[in-house]
C-alpha cells in the first residue's frame, strides 16, 4: 500500500504529521503531488476546536502542485502539468453552482444547495497539507499555472486572494468610493488590494501591527491607522469629515471589529464581512440606526473553481498585485507542527507560511 505524509487533525489542540494511504483516483478526480501549500486562519479555528471536523482528517485547503494521475474521464489536462485548485471545489452542475454560488454547492441534494458545501478540502474530505491531495471534479477545479509564475506567487490564489477580493466585489465598490478595511492580516491585505483594484480612491487600512500597516500601504492603502494608538472609528470619521465610508470590510472575525465597521459606515453604506466568527454577533442599535439607515451587510465565502483561479492568476501575471511579501516564513512538511505553533501564536511577524515537501 503506497503511503504519504499528511497533517492530520487528532483532537482539539493537536494536528500532527502522520502516514496515510495515498488516495485512489476516481473517474472525475485528479491526484496532485503537492509542491507548495500553506496554513490558513481557518485551520487554526479547526486546531482550537472552534470549527468541528472529523478526527483523522487531513487539514489544509490551498494547494499548488503537479498532476500525478488523472481519472479516466478527465479531459483537457495532462500528467506532469503544474496546477492549482481553489479552496472551494464546486461540482459545477448543482443548482447552487448554476446560480453562480459554487461555495454553497449542494451536489447530490434534492434541491442542489448545501451551506458551505463547496468547501471540501480539510472540511469534509482530506486536504492539502500532505504529499498528495485528491481533487474532486477535476475539470471544474484545476487551473494551469503559467510557466512564468512561481509557486509562491500563486499560493494565495486558492483562498486568501480569492476571499479578500470577494470582500470588495460583494460590496460592489464603485469608482471614487472610500473604503475602510479592518485588520490587515492576509485576507485583509487582499481586501485592501481588491478595494483599490475595484476603483476605490481612498482606502484606509486598520491594524495594530506596524509591519502589517507597512504592507497595507504596498497593497494600496492611502491611509493606515494603528488601532493600538488611536480610536480607529474616531480617526476614520475625522478623515472623512464626519461622513463615514461607503464600504467597511471586516477581515478578522471579532465583535469589536464588526462593531467598528458598522459605526464608520455612512447612511446607505455596506458592511462586507469576511471574518470567521467563533461566537454569536450582536448589532449595536445606534450604529444600525434602529434598522432604518439603509445599510447593507453582506458575507462571503471564498469563491472557487478553475475560472476564478485563472482570473486571479491573470491579475498576478499582469503585475496589478504582488502578494509575494505575504510569505514571511518557510517550512518543510516534516516541520509542519512547528509551522502551526508559529502561525497559531502569530510570532515573529508571520503573515503566511510556505510549506514544501
Amino acid at each position: 500500500m503506497a503511503m504519504m505524509k499528511a497533517a492530520v487533525f487528532v483532537e482539539p489542540g493537536r494536528i500532527v504529521l502522520e502516514d496515510k494511504k495515498i488516495p485512489d483516483v476516481g473517474p472525475l478526480d485528479a491526484l496532485i503531488k503537492v509542491t507548495t501549500t500553506t496554513i490558513c486562519g481557518t485551520d487554526i479555528h479547526i486546531l482550537k476546536g472552534e470549527y468541528p471536523v472529523a478526527r483523522g482528517l487531513t487539514i489544509g485547503h490551498e494547494p499548488v502542485g503537479v498532476i500525478y494521475k488523472l481519472g479516466s474521464a478527465v479531459q483537457g489536462y495532462r500528467e506532469g502539468q503544474r496546477v492549482i485548485a481553489g479552496a472551494i471545489t464546486p461540482s459545477g452542475w448543482s443548482n447552487a453552482c448554476q446560480c453562480g454560488v459554487g461555495s454553497q454547492d449542494g451536489a447530490g441534494t434534492a434541491h442542489g444547495w448545501k451551506l458551505l458545501g463547496g468547501w471540501k478540502f480539510g472540511n469534509t474530505i482530506d486536504g492539502c497539507q500532505a504529499e498528495y491531495v485528491l481533487v474532486p471534479d477535476a475539470m471544474a477545479n484545476l487551473a494551469a499555472v503559467p510557466d512564468e509564475l512561481s509557486d509562491e506567487q500563486v499560493l494565495m490564489c486558492p483562498d486568501i486572494m480569492s476571499t479578500g477580493l470577494s470582500g470588495a466585489e460583494h460590496a460592489h465598490i464603485r469608482i471614487g468610493d472610500t473604503v475602510a478595511v479592518f485588520a490587515q492580516g492576509p485576507i485583509g491585505l487582499c481586501a485592501t488590494a481588491g478595494a483599490k483594484l475595484s476603483g476605490a480612491t481612498t482606502v484606509i487600512g486598520v491594524d495594530r501591527l506596524a509591519n502589517r500597516l507597512e504592507i497595507s500601504r504596498r497593497m494600496g492603502a492611502d491611509h493606515v491607522i494603528d488601532s493600538s494608538r488611536v480610536d480607529p472609528v474616531e480617526e476614520i470619521m475625522r478623515l472623512t469629515g464626519g461622513r463615514g465610508v461607503d464600504v467597511a470590510i471586516e477581515a478578522l472575525g471579532t465583535q469589536a471589529t464588526f462593531d467598528a465597521c458598522l459605526r464608520v459606515l455612512r447612511p446607505g453604506g455596506t458592511l462586507s464581512s469576511l471574518g470567521v466568527y467563533s461566537t454569536d454577533l450582536t448589532i449595536a442599535l445606534g450604529a444600525f440606526a434602529a434598522g432604518l439607515g439603509d445599510h447593507k451587510i453582506v458575507t462571503s465565502l471564498c469563491p472557487g473553481g478553475k475560472e476564478r483561479m485563472r482570473r486571479l492568476m491573470s491579475v498576478i501575471q499582469s503585475g496589478r498585485v504582488d502578494l509575494g511579501p505575504m510569505v514571511t516564513h518557510r517550512f518543510k512538511l516534516d516541520d509542519i507542527e512547528k509551522a502551526y505553533e508559529l502561525f497559531g501564536h502569530q510570532r515573529d511577524g508571520v503573515l503566511k507560511v510556505a510549506i514544501t515537501p
